[in-house]
């Protein structure tokens, strides 16, 4: 099968939607980073900085790092526009991580819950919608995902569903996240 084999009248064909799987992804990584970059900073301004939220949340942050490295390397290798909201992902994404972590190490962890339960059902979609022609992309995706789905273990397994509030404070995340991946995918 290859990328928009099926698809219906209206809907993207392959190129778009390789474009717009690239473009997002490489928002999203953006956005990830700096939302990693908000919290070591909130939690260096807080006197945290060597905390062992600190320490996981910086191997967190490289990991989006890589990630973030190799979109836009697909970005410029297949020449995508990327997406003209990248200024606004970055001052949101650092103040949704700064936020979060100024409300406790358990917040910042739920933030990363949120997120990559987020991420985790969009690279799975994206995946499936990659045919046997764009086998390499799907791959990528595949690995980040995995890699997506550690960190949030590693996150409830330090206690996030213990934040204050955290079916709120989760239930909002996902929600920006989402609009964020609906419009950085056009836009």
């Amino acid at each position: 099968m290859s990328t928009a084999q099926d698809r219906n009248p209206g809907d993207p064909d392959a190129r778009a939607t390789v474009e717009r799987t690239i473009r997002v992804d490489q928002a999203g990584e953006f956005g990830a980073v700096r939302i990693y970059e908000g919290q070591l900073a909130a939690l260096r301004w807080t006197g945290r900085g060597k905390s062992e939220a600190s320490r996981k949340i910086a191997a967190m942050a490289r990991a989006e790092q890589t990630h973030n490295r190799e979109f836009d390397r697909l970005l410029a290798a297949r020449r995508v526009r990327p997406t003209i909201l990248s200024p606004l992902w970055s001052v949101a994404g650092f103040a949704l991580g700064a936020a979060t972590a100024l409300m406790g190490d358990k917040a910042a962890m739920a933030c990363t819950v949120a997120i990559e339960e987020t991420i985790d059902e969009h690279y799975a979609a994206q995946a499936a919608a990659l045919g046997d022609d764009e086998a390499e992309l799907r791959a990528t995706i595949e690995t980040f995902r995995a890699e997506e789905i550690a960190h949030k273990n590693e996150a409830l397994a330090s206690g996030a569903e213990q934040a204050p509030a955290y079916a709120a404070l989760t239930g909002a995340i996902k929600a920006g996240s989402r609009l964020a991946i609906w419009l950085s995918s056009r836009v």
